[in-house]
């Protein structure tokens, strides 16, 4: 690996908190630590602060590297930093991005259709998306489903070389097969990819009709996915390795599967909890009653004290969704007191003779009667 432009501007020794003089075990053992503290699938997020970790890793953890990135950066760039060494000691080098190293870890893979530079090693697949519709029941309950994704395979017309059938790519007659084109400035030679072949080495004249030399098709499939009890509505839940495949040997990106919960024709949600709203009579609630009422899996019954007014909410434990770990909310159970529309006489009759009954206005302490 010849020097690079980012050898001079950054210094890889502070990037991973070791002293320059740190031992080659004492470097392995501060990137280990530092490369699963930020690793994206434990610290989301932290994807450039890990790329950063892992370019500093690739130089100081190989000894060969070390002993020339320590010599560029004691030279400085007027003693040919940029240039590893001068013209005059034998050779110059080309700055190129450290992302072609590990971008294809992160980037999701690359475009459909992007240019490819040969050379830059496996590269992660893309992720997907997808989306699933779930009852109230089977969201709260747990699941197990499929979800229809396009993915991408070898096109098996061209069988993945991209040229029409009695065709064939042939090396880009700009780069060479390179992939890139040098700009020689001086001490500096900059390289960029092809504008003929745009990075990949080859150029295909005669595309294949159904990839369009692209050399990759698209197939639909079924995916299957476990959805935990308890999943929220707009809640995404990631199925590792099953997005579209990498490139030359890389790994699979991810799937995130969006859930969209529908509703209970009984029953609302609030976080774990379940809310449920009952009607009761005027005597029940005067009174006092026992109700039985449903939940997800099984009636219950719920003692209603005397005196109760509407709108009085009851929790009733652990007849809610399940959380993780096996424990579940509540049902809160909201009663509302119906006030009947049409009396029947003996009906008239009897809340007549209760309103005489009744001594105590409730207006009292407003002052109105």
């Amino acid at each position: 690996m010849p020097p690079q432009r980012e050898w001079f501007e950054k210094d890889f020794y502070k990037v991973l908190g070791v002293p320059a003089d740190a031992p080659a075990k004492e470097i392995t053992r501060v990137y280990r630590k530092l490369a699963k503290q930020y690793h994206p699938d434990a610290n989301p997020g932290s994807e450039e602060r890990f790329k950063e970790i892992s370019a500093a890793y690739e130089v100081l953890g190989d000894d060969a590297r070390r002993k020339e990135y320590d010599e560029v950066r004691r030279l400085g760039p007027m003693g040919g930093a940029y240039g590893g060494r001068n013209a005059a000691n034998g050779f110059s080098f080309r700055i190129d991005d450290l992302g072609d190293l590990f971008g294809g870890i992160f980037n999701r893979g690359t475009q459909r259709g992007a240019p490819n530079r040969p050379g830059t090693g496996p590269q992660r697949g893309r992720d997907q998306e997808a989306e699933l519709h779930l009852s109230f029941e089977d969201a709260a309950q747990g699941v197990t489903t499929s979800v229809n994704v396009i993915t991408e395979a070898v096109c098996s017309l061209c069988n993945g070389s991209g040229a029409a059938a009695g065709s064939a790519p042939t090396v880009c007659p700009t780069c060479g097969g390179r992939g890139v084109l040098d700009d020689n400035q001086g001490l500096f030679s900059f390289s960029q990819p092809c504008t003929r072949c745009h990075g990949k080495g080859v150029v295909i004249e005669k595309p294949c009709p159904r990839c369009h030399g692209n050399g990759m098709e698209e197939k639909p499939r079924r995916v299957k996915v476990r959805i935990p009890a308890g999943v929220a509505d707009g809640q995404k839940i990631r199925v590792k390795g099953k997005g579209l495949p990498g490139r030359n040997n890389g790994p699979a990106g991810d799937l995130y599967v969006t859930v969209r919960v529908g509703s209970h024709s009984l029953f609302g949600r609030r976080g774990y909890d379940l809310t449920l709203t009952v009607p009761i009579t005027f005597p029940e609630a005067a009174l006092g009653t026992t109700i039985t009422v449903p939940t997800l899996d099984k009636s219950v019954t719920v003692k209603i004290p005397s005196g109760t007014e509407s709108g009085k909410t009851f929790r009733v434990r652990s007849r809610g969704i399940e959380k993780a770990g096996g424990a579940r909310g509540d049902l809160l159970l909201t009663v509302e007191v119906q006030v009947p529309k049409n009396l029947t006489p003996a009906q008239k009759t009897a809340i007549e003779a209760l309103g005489e009954a009744t001594f105590d206005s409730p207006r009292a302490n407003l002052g109105v009667s």
